[in-house]
């Protein structure tokens, strides 16, 4: 019993080790972000400065920051045509904004502890669970009382771990081939995982960098002729605007799958009569969009089902844009429900619009997937992986059917 504990403290000293150095990932990644916003308000307040004095930005200007004392006597200077024009203290903005990033930098690290240590234990626990299987086989072992020396195989094998690459655990030894196995999906799962919220946080940042770009780009534009030129003036304006609203979606969009990946999200299930709530869809579309006619194939069954009225309501709507989205003014899109031939309830949204090929049918829910025909139409990206995240939760999948141009059917089975 003795030696069984020892070797489990052992896994269980391993595991900690590979779950923190994920960790240690993270914290490096808020830190590389809060640096470069360090230095993103830094330029933006300089930019405002040389923008009161000159009332332009010009990259050829040269530019100082020195002092002759201390960081208190922090001065920022321009010098432009060889004459300095613009001489400013720097030391208090640049502490105020010091002072902006250090509050942030504690918030995201105790937000992630917080997560880490409370919203995730659940998730971890669950990616983690081939550690139960060690645990069984560790007992195994211990009672065939194996020699120490099948225990420092193990151990050096686990201590070569390197949970960003992706080499696997090869032992070479038929009686721990158990243990062998369940640390190899347990490293495969935990660098999946890894490499989705990568790919979600690299996604996420290039989505929001354009918007951002073409704010500056405008402000820029404003700050040069938006003065004097009324029609770069609305132009400005009307862009920021949408590129603002873009952006105010996508981030909505992002706190809604960050909840719900969380497990903050919880359903509110009530009996629902599918009739009402898709005749509501049905009269609602024909406000919302005028460009398309709608059928409701009405069905006689009077069907119920125990859901989450608004959630389920948001995934058929996204359907719906979607459908909107991706087929031609006049051209209709149906609606209805029923039962599938396996008993089960189903929602269904049909158009005719352009159609998909089965290589974006089975990418179509991955978050920020665009394929090549669907670039030039706006949108985030996002609204089917929320769609897909309600039906999931709701114990249900998915049905497509899609054609390229002929029309897309997708059902909700519930």
């Amino acid at each position: 019993m003795e030696n069984q504990n020892r070797q489990t403290k052992r896994v269980s000293s391993i595991t900690r080790k590979m779950q923190w150095q994920l960790v240690g990932t993270k914290t490096r990644l808020i830190f590389g972000f809060d640096f470069l916003l360090l230095l993103i308000l830094t330029a933006g307040w300089a930019y405002i400065q040389e923008i009161k004095v000159f009332g332009n930005f010009d990259i050829h200007r040269s530019r100082d920051l020195f002092t002759d004392t201390d960081f208190y006597g922090l001065m920022y200077s321009v010098t432009d045509d060889r004459v300095e024009k613009l001489r400013v203290a720097a030391a208090q903005p640049l502490f105020e904004i010091l002072i902006v990033i250090g509050v942030l930098l504690i918030f995201q690290i105790v937000f992630e502890i917080i997560i880490h240590s409370l919203v995730k234990q659940r998730k971890i626990k669950k990616i983690l669970s081939p550690i139960n299987e060690i645990a069984l086989q560790a007992d195994k072992l211990s009672r065939m009382m194996y020699g120490d020396d099948k225990f420092e195989v193990l151990e050096d094998a686990i201590d070569h771990i390197k949970p960003e690459e992706e080499e696997l655990i090869s032992l070479n030894d038929s009686d721990l081939a158990g243990i062998e196995a369940a640390m190899n999906n347990l490293l495969i799962r935990m660098r999946e995982t890894n490499r989705q919220q990568a790919r979600f946080v690299n996604d996420a940042s290039h989505e929001l960098r354009t918007p951002i770009a073409v704010i500056q780009g405008y402000a820029n534009m404003l700050a040069r002729w938006g003065r004097e030129d009324e029609k770069v003036l609305d132009e400005s304006i009307q862009a920021i605007a949408h590129e603002a609203d873009h952006m105010n979606k996508l981030v909505e969009q992002l706190l809604f799958l960050a909840r719900g990946d969380s497990g903050r999200t919880k359903l509110n299930r009530e009996p629902i009569a599918l009739n009402d709530m898709m005749q509501e869809i049905y009269e609602e579309s024909f406000m919302i969009d005028e460009e398309h006619p709608y059928q409701f194939l009405k069905n006689d069954e009077a069907l119920t089902i125990e859901a989450d009225a608004t959630l389920l309501k948001q995934a058929v709507r996204i359907l719906i844009d979607n459908a909107a989205k991706y087929t031609k003014k006049g051209d209709e899109i149906i609606l209805g429900f029923g039962k599938t031939k396996e008993g089960n309830t189903y929602i269904q949204v049909q158009d005719t619009g352009i159609g998909m090929s089965q290589a974006d049918v089975e990418h179509m829910f991955d978050r920020f997937y665009r394929s090549d025909e669907t670039r030039n139409v706006s949108g985030t990206g996002l609204g089917l992986s929320i769609a897909k995240w309600i039906v999931d939760s709701h114990g249900g999948h998915f049905e497509i059917l899609s054609r390229m141009e002929l029309g897309t059917r997708v059902r909700i089975v519930l």
